[in-house]
Parts: C-alpha cells; structure tokens; sequence
C-alpha cells in the first residue's frame, strides 16, 4: 500500500467529520506521519502519547473532541477512550481485518456501549479502519470545505471520504446488527 494513504485516511477522515475539532489525542508507538497530516489543519492542537492502557489512563475526562488510536482494541481501552472522549466525540482506531468477523464482533459490541456510531472504513488495499462517533456521521456530517481546502495530498479528497464507507453486501450481511450507521 502506498505509504500516504494510512495517515491521510487516518486523520483526515475524523478530521473533516467532527464540527470543531481542537483537541486531538494520538495513540501511536510511531505518530510521525499522523502528525504531518494533522498539521495540515489549522486551529488544531494534538497531544501524542504511547499507545497503551497507562496513557488512557493518564488522559482526563472529555479532554479530547478525537482520538486516533493504533492501540489495542480491547474493552478497558476503549472504556478509557469513551471517558476522554468529549460528548460529541470521534474515535478512529486500527482494528483487525474485516474477514475476522467474530473478533471485530467483540469490539464493535463493546463500543456499542459508549457509540451512537459505529462504521468501519476501506482504504485502498483492502484494509480498514474502525470510526466510533458519539454525534457525528461520517458521511452525512463530512465538512466539505474543510476537506476541500486540504492542499498537498496525495490519495484523500471529499469523494474518497464517504466512498470509503461502502461495503459490499457479504460485510454487510456478516454484520448486520453490529455497524451502527
């Protein structure tokens, strides 16, 4: 895979989904591409910390509008990650292959109890990323201009971002009742 598309999709994404994003909190063992992407935007300040259970722990109480994890996807974290969550918050996180359907199961009900929202997202080679919202939609509340003024990108634009959400019948099938869209 191109090594643009992860962070572009990554940030851009929540990003141009959430109304007012100022405080971001990246979770991630190597944030230096996410960082870039996040620069991108102004008025946006974003705290990096290791991705573990002790920076979410350290993290205070609805501190952050979105936080992008590379984290594992287990309860006590997102239990954390809901709790640092502002109350119209985004998460995006990595997550395991879509074809893992009773893994992804787990989490995606373990969301369910903090998320109105819950969608998985292709990027280009198959792979996907997991957005948790607890107001936001990310296709029906994508901020245009915020994601037509981008300048420098390579793969994300404002056609990418909600083409990414479709998923084909058979995903739609193995999990209907789980993706909250």
């Amino acid at each position: 895979m191109k090594d643009f598309i992860y962070p572009e999709m990554m940030i851009h994404v929540p990003l141009c989904t959430h109304k007012e994003p100022k405080n971001i909190l990246v979770l991630s063992d190597d944030a230096m591409k996410l960082q870039l992407e996040i620069s991108r935007h102004d008025d946006m300040s974003a705290t990096t910390v290791p991705a573990s259970l002790e920076s979410l722990r350290n993290a205070g109480d609805a501190s952050f509008e979105i936080i992008l994890s590379e984290a594992a996807c287990d309860a006590a974290n997102i239990a954390h990650m809901s709790r640092a969550l502002t109350d119209d918050g985004l998460l995006v996180t990595v997550h395991p292959s879509l074809d893992n359907v009773e893994e992804n199961k787990i989490i995606m009900q373990v969301m369910a109890n903090y998320f109105k929202i819950i969608m998985p997202y292709r990027l280009e080679n198959g792979e996907s990323l997991l957005l948790a919202s607890k107001a936001y939609h990310p296709t029906a509340d994508l901020i245009l201009q915020r994601a037509d003024m981008l300048d420098g990108l390579s793969y994300y634009n404002s056609d990418i971002h909600p083409a990414a959400f479709a998923m084909g019948n058979y995903i739609r099938k193995e999990y209907l009742g789980i993706i909250r869209n």
